[in-house]
């Protein structure tokens, strides 16, 4: 063999050995480029709902939270910091480090409703960055077993027939719940006393034990007590019949014709949490809500499906607010 083609052999050999460590070394780069993609800045992230356990908040973070987990690489709990209609969990992630490890599932009430009610010692709207919805549910005005009444209008009836008697719950002054109560007194000129709790949790327990007779509850937390039997539902509270109750008429169809609520829930982080971590949350939450499972699970809950990217969750709450100042001034709602 020539010293010639020796050295082109040796050169072929070079080159070879060449491409094989310069696709190692592309490979450990597009690995380490894939796990800083996937890596999230924090070894656990606290979702808040800021309602006792039980309610309709705490149900839908424990149906996210195990998706999220997942998605981010990292240990999702979830924490109940109830109270003050939600307003001691809602400015607990406002005040908190805007790292993308602490998160608010809010909803309206702590949102956009009570802004208007109560002297808060931050905006919601301003002080937190939306994320995106998680879920969007009607109320539902129900009885019960006890109460005579089988219908609403019924029901209206018999508040009418003893004025101060009847009392409804709800899971905080301010919340949609007690707004609904308070649009239903109005709007019939009903003397109705209400008692407010703690959280949904708590106020269901109450009227199932027979304490407060009539309450608003979303669909989504009523659902078993819905399929058992053990409260009597009259109405339900959206534009159109809920898809899980397809037999029970709305409160436009008995007479309400104004009377249009559904309950909104979302995630939110601190106002200057960076965008990259905030379209990082939001795309991983699309991801959990579109997941068969958890839509399944939302779906027999009442919800809608409301993914999307922040912009349009931005866009909602903007036309939100004009709305429920509204509502609050035209029930004369307070939360005395």
């Amino acid at each position: 063999m020539s010293n010639n083609f020796k050295a082109r052999a040796a050169v072929r050999a070079d080159r070879r050995k060449f491409d094989v460590l310069c696709g190692a070394i592309l490979c450990a780069t597009l690995a380490s480029v894939a796990t800083a993609e996937a890596a999230y800045p924090c070894p656990t992230v606290r979702l808040v709902s800021p309602y006792p356990p039980g309610g309709t908040t705490d149900i839908l973070a424990r149906i996210v939270a195990p998706g999220l987990s997942k998605g981010l690489a990292t240990t999702v709990i979830v924490d109940n910091k109830g109270g003050a209609s939600s307003n001691i969990g809602t400015e607990f992630v406002a005040r908190a480090k805007a790292d993308g490890c602490t998160v608010l599932l809010g909803n309206n009430t702590g949102i956009v409703i009570n802004r208007n009610l109560y002297k808060l010692k931050i905006d919601p709207v301003k002080d937190l960055a939306p994320v995106g919805m998680v879920a969007s549910v009607p109320l539902v005005l129900y009885v019960n077993q006890s109460v005579p009444a089988k219908t609403a209008p019924q029901l209206v009836e018999l508040v009418k027939s003893a004025p101060g008697k009847y009392s409804y719950a709800s899971g905080g002054s301010g919340s949609p719940q007690h707004l609904a109560g308070e649009l239903m007194k109005l709007d019939k000129h009903l003397d109705m006393l209400h008692v407010p709790y703690r959280g949904q949790g708590p106020a269901l327990s109450d009227v199932l034990a027979g304490q407060v007779p009539i309450a608003f509850d979303t669909t989504t937390a009523l659902a078993p007590q819905l399929r058992s039997g053990r409260i009597r539902p009259l109405a339900t509270t959206g534009a159109q019949r809920a898809r899980t109750l397809p037999d029970l008429p709305t409160m436009q169809e008995i007479g309400f014709p104004n009377f249009v609520i559904e309950n909104w829930y979302g995630l939110f982080v601190p106002a200057e949490t960076p965008k990259a971590l905030v379209d990082r949350l939001n795309a991983e939450l699309n991801r959990v809500l579109h997941d068969a499972s958890v839509a399944s699970k939302l779906a027999e809950l009442g919800s809608r499906d409301v993914s999307g990217p922040v912009a349009q969750f931005r866009s909602f709450i903007g036309k939100e607010l004009p709305l429920w100042e509204s509502i609050v001034k035209r029930s004369g709602a307070t939360v005395d």
